[in-house]
Parts: structure tokens; C-alpha cells; sequence
């Protein structure tokens, strides 16, 4: 039997039902069927001779069949049949409320959106008034979060960053501006989330979340939502969430995909059953290093945002068992469907961890540092300067990639990226000295190693990469 989806401004004359099963051969049949069984959907659909209405399109498995034109489209058993009306934007609210239940005055009118939604109404909006929601990191994912936690009414809002705000931040980072660059995140983002909605409570954790108080901070708040953006950091927040019994609300971000999901509900899985240990240091690049595009944390950080009020308010389809996948450049979403691992020792039957670990040595590397492999010959960017002073044999060579390149380099330094060492070792130098650079000094590092693995003595990595470089001697070289 087909079946036939309603958008949200229909239900209510279906009986509030998302899907309703018609019988029909065609779309015409489908849709005339529909209306014979749900009255009050027929002035909506139709008008007085009959004809579908020139604001409605009707989509059969996504395809646009334009009905109005033909509705002799067969349909078939499995077959959904979409209705997809014109949508302005929303009702007025009613004028003059007075304060309700535990609202004030000021605040019906600041939430009248949420109090005329049949899923949200009073009791919903008081809900969100008494949860208590900790979002660790204010960067990226966490700082359009955090907007719209506190525009929802999300009475207590804890934010966890050790962080001080950077210009690169601000193309993505919305919660600050460049007035605020160089104060600490939390202070600024609790600021403007209070001059957002006076009427919740934003508390200032400005320290790094480790193993020593990950749990005591959780421990005030209902729900997670996980900002990190490293791994350490993420493996802490599911274990966490995990031994408090509080839902992790997660997402990801690289160049122009995300991932989002729901971890540590009751019956649901956790990070560890998606990702059972981290990739291997320097395996994956992080944003730094790789980009990402700025406005895609404000789509996955919005998607958190809605996961974590519907956690709340308990209504909806929650992500807990599914993964999003987002495509920026294809617009494409797709929805995976994830299992608990019964194994797993963090939410399986029978759980090894009973308490938080040292994330840093898990994961391989050093939480919030670039992982430098040990026993690498290094420079300082002094001493390299003080060498090219005095005219040494001395060669450049800039691992980075070619946007990073592009945007500034040490002048006469060759450009080899990091995937090309092996291929291109023959022209880089074996006489005089080489010094290899990056970014911050990791990629140069595992260059340098690979270098001396393949027969190169006098290499050295440049300690602290171009970043130190335009510190410690020539502050005009662009950086990201």
C-alpha cells in the first residue's frame, strides 16, 4: 500500500500523523482517497473544482511528478508519496500574554514561537527552562550550539574552554567577534549568550576538561554536547557521559563533511562502539591543518543544537543508533544506522571501564599539542636565521600544502608537500644542511623521518614551523 508523507503543517488535520497508508493506483486516487479519509485536509489540497492547489507540489519517492498536471503517476506498494506545500515562515503570536506556570511575562514573549508549537507549548518551553546542558568547546561546532541552546531557553548552560579567542577563529567560531579576540572563550561566549536571553543561567568552566573533572562537571548538567576537536577530548567526553549516564550529543567537522549522532542513552550506542580505538597520530589531519569550510560547523553545531532539545523534550526521531553523514559540496545527507557493540568497554554487557583513563597516552599523542616523533634532529628558527645570515650552505623545504603555500612561505624555501617526499627526495639536497618545515612542526618531523630513513644525514626540523618562524624572526609572513 503507498503511503504518504505529511509535512508538519498538515498533520494536524490527519490526526497529527506523519504517514498515513492510502490505497490508489495512482497519485490522483492516492491523494483523493487521503482527503475522503482526513476531511480537513481537502481545503488544503484541493479547491473548489477539485483541482490540486497551485502552492502544493507532490513528489512520488522524491521525484517530481507534477500532479497538477498529471495525476495519473502510478504508484505501487512501498511507494511514498510526498506532499510539499508553500511554507512562509510561521504564525503571529498572540499579543499581551501575561507570564504562565514558571515563565515571567517577558519571557511568553520571548518564546511565543515555541508556545503556539502543539510539541513545545508551555509545558515543553518549561522543560527547556529547567534543563541543564554542558558543552565542552566553544570553537567551531560549539558556538552556534550554544546560540541557539540559549535562544531555545535552555535554562542552564555550562561552557567548558580553556581557550583564548584567535582571529582565525572568527570566520566560523559565530559566538565571537574581533573585539574579543585575545580574551579567554568561555568568558566571551557566556557574555554573549547572556546579552542573547537574560533569562538563563550561563556558568564559566574556563579550564581544559581532563580526567580529573570531567565527571564533577558533568555532574551539575543533564546532557553533553561534545565540541571537541581532538580525539583525546572525544573519547573523554563519551566515557564520561557514559559512566554518568547522560546523553553525549556529538558532531564532527573536516573541510566540507560532518558527522552527527546521538551516544550514551539508555539502549543506545556510544562513541566506542562507532570508533573502537583512534586512528594512529598524524593519520588524520586536523582542521588546522586541513581547513574547513566556516560554514559547516554552523550546520552540524545547529544539528546539535536540535538534538539536544529534542532530547529534552522527548519528542522526535533522535540520531541515538544513527549516524549523519553531511556533504557541503554535494548537499547531500545521508543517515546511517549504528549497533551497540556488546563488547564494548566502555556500554557493552560487560563494561572493563570503570573509570576515566589518561586520554593522551589512548590516543598516542598529547591532547591540544602537535605530536613531534621523539629523537628527530631539530632547529631553532633563530639559529636557522643566524646560518642564512652568514650565507651557509643552508636549504629550505616547506612540507606544507599547496593552499598553505600559496598564502605565505619563508622566502627561498623549495616547496615539497609531505606526500611528495619520497617521490621528489631526489631533488631535495644531500650537501650542506636541509631544514624541513610545516605549519606547527609535526608534518616537518615525520618528513625528517622519512628523510633520514632514506639516506639524508643532514636534516634537521625546523622546531615550531613557519607559526614560529613568524614569531621569533619575521613576524610578516602570513600564516594560518
Amino acid at each position: 500500500m503507498p503511503k504518504v508523507r505529511l509535512p508538519t503543517p498538515l498533520r494536524p488535520y490527519a490526526g497529527h500523523q506523519a504517514v498515513v497508508e492510502v490505497e490508489g493506483a495512482n497519485v490522483g486516487e492516492v491523494l483523493r482517497r487521503l482527503v475522503a479519509k482526513h476531511e480537513g485536509l481537502r481545503g488544503h489540497l484541493f479547491d473548489e473544482r477539485g483541482r490540486l492547489r497551485p502552492f502544493v507540489n507532490v513528489y512520488v519517492n522524491q521525484e517530481d511528478v507534477r500532479t497538477r498536471q498529471n495525476d495519473a503517476t502510478p504508484v505501487a506498494d512501498g511507494d511514498v508519496v510526498m506532499i510539499v506545500p508553500a511554507v512562509a515562515g510561521g504564525a503571529v503570536p498572540a499579543k499581551g500574554a501575561g507570564g504562565v506556570g514558571i515563565l515571567g511575562r517577558d519571557e511568553t514573549a520571548y518564546y511565543a514561537r515555541h508556545l503556539i508549537l502543539p510539541e513545545v507549548g508551555l509545558k515543553g518551553q518549561e522543560k527547556l527552562k529547567r534543563a541543564k546542558v554542558l558543552l565542552v568547546g566553544t570553537g567551531g561546532l560549539g558556538a552556534p550550539a550554544a546560540l541557539y541552546l540559549a535562544a531555545a531557553g535552555v535554562g542552564r548552560i555550562g561552557l567548558v574552554d580553556f581557550d583564548r579567542v584567535e582571529a582565525s577563529n572568527l570566520h566560523r567560531q559565530v559566538l565571537f567577534s574581533a573585539s574579543d579576540v585575545g580574551r579567554p572563550k568561555a568568558e566571551a561566549a557566556a557574555a554573549r549568550l547572556r546579552s542573547l536571553n537574560p533569562h538563563i543561567e550561563v556558568d564559566v568552566h574556563d579550564t581544559t576538561f581532563t580526567s580529573a573533572n570531567a565527571l564533577d562537571l558533568l555532574a551539575g548538567y543533564d546532557i553533553l554536547v561534545d565540541g571537541t576537536d581532538n580525539f583525546p577530548t572525544r573519547y573523554l567526553a563519551n566515557d564520561a557521559a557514559v559512566l554518568s549516564g547522560k546523553p553525549n550529543v556529538y558532531a564532527s567537522i573536516f573541510r566540507f563533511e560532518g558527522q552527527a549522532s546521538v551516544f550514551a542513552t539508555r539502549d543506545g550506542p556510544c562513541y566506542r562502539c562507532l570508533y573502537p580505538a583512534p586512528p594512529p597520530p598524524g593519520l588524520v589531519p586536523s582542521c588546522a591543518e586541513g581547513g574547513v569550510l566556516g560554514l559547516l560547523p554552523g550546520v552540524m553545531g545547529t544539528i546539535q543544537g536540535v538534538e539536544t532539545v529534542k532530547q529534552i523534550l522527548g519528542i522526535g526521531e533522535s540520531l541515538a543508533g544513527r549516524l549523519l553523514l553531511f556533504d557541503a559540496l554535494g548537499m547531500e545527507f545521508t543517515t546511517l544506522s549504528l549497533r551497540k557493540n556488546p563488547d564494548c568497554p566502555a556500554c557493552g554487557a560487560k563494561p572493563t571501564l570503570t573509570g576515566l583513563i589518561d586520554y593522551e597516552e589512548f590516543c598516542g599523542v598529547r591532547a591540544h599539542e602537535d605530536a613531534i616523533p621523539s629523537g628527530v634532529p631539530a632547529i631553532a628558527p633563530r639559529d636557522v636565521h643566524a646560518r642564512r645570515e652568514a650565507k651557509a650552505d643552508l636549504t629550505l623545504v616547506d612540507v606544507r600544502e599547496p593552499h598553505e603555500w600559496e598564502i605565505g612561505r619563508i622566502a627561498g624555501a623549495m616547496h615539497v608537500p609531505l606526500g611528495e617526499v619520497v617521490a621528489r627526495a631526489s631533488e631535495i639536497p644531500q650537501t650542506g644542511e636541509v631544514v624541513v618545515y610545516c605549519r606547527s612542526g609535526a608534518r616537518s618531523a615525520r618528513a625528517t623521518e622519512t628523510l633520514r630513513g632514506l639516506g639524508f644525514r643532514n636534516v634537521k626540523n625546523l622546531e615550531g614551523g613557519i607559526l614560529a618562524w613568524a614569531r621569533d624572526v619575521d613576524p610578516t609572513v602570513a600564516t594560518i
